[in-house]
């Protein structure tokens, strides 16, 4: 049984839709969510925004928090969380905003990914992880499996 699969449980036995926002992904949560048999009863919608422009049309993303902390961070994973939230009937979102590579800088490398997670009935939390530099396809992989276990844990609280 995949992550997935016990997401679909977890939100099922909770009675909750989810939503994601993806940037660095680019749909690929949304992707592992539904491709489980039966996820229609627990995924919403997703939102790809890889673009600033995109964050900032479909989620909200305020260009305040771009100028003064840049797409990868927590500030705006917390306002894609947000903003999924906002225009979705799901009661949770998962963001993610990242570095996949190659590439990145001193002050934001690759392999860096700030999470965001938003509840109805609770405060947005928001975490950076670092992959490090293994690759663009397993840093989009482990910011999927990080995402799906984020959803999990939760929907068990």
């Amino acid at each position: 049984m995949s992550r997935a699969d016990d997401l679909l449980s977890a939100a099922r036995a909770a009675g909750a839709m989810l939503a994601t926002a993806e940037s660095c992904t680019g749909g690929l949560i949304a992707g592992a969510i539904t491709e489980v048999p039966g996820s229609s009863d627990i995924f919403d919608r997703g939102f790809v925004t890889y673009s600033n422009a995109a964050k900032q049309q479909m989620l909200g993303i305020q260009s305040r928090t771009l100028e003064t902390h840049g797409a990868v961070s927590e500030e705006i994973a917390a306002e894609m969380a947000d903003g999924a939230l906002a225009r979705s009937e799901a009661a949770l979102a998962v963001s993610v905003t990242g570095i996949a590579g190659p590439g990145g800088s001193d002050h934001k490398p690759e392999g860096r990914v700030c999470f965001g997670l938003a509840q109805r009935n609770g405060p947005t939390r928001t975490e950076t992880v670092e992959f490090g530099a293994i690759g663009r396809a397993k840093v989009r992989q482990a910011t999927v499996d990080h995402a799906l276990e984020l959803l999990i844990s939760a929907l068990e609280r």
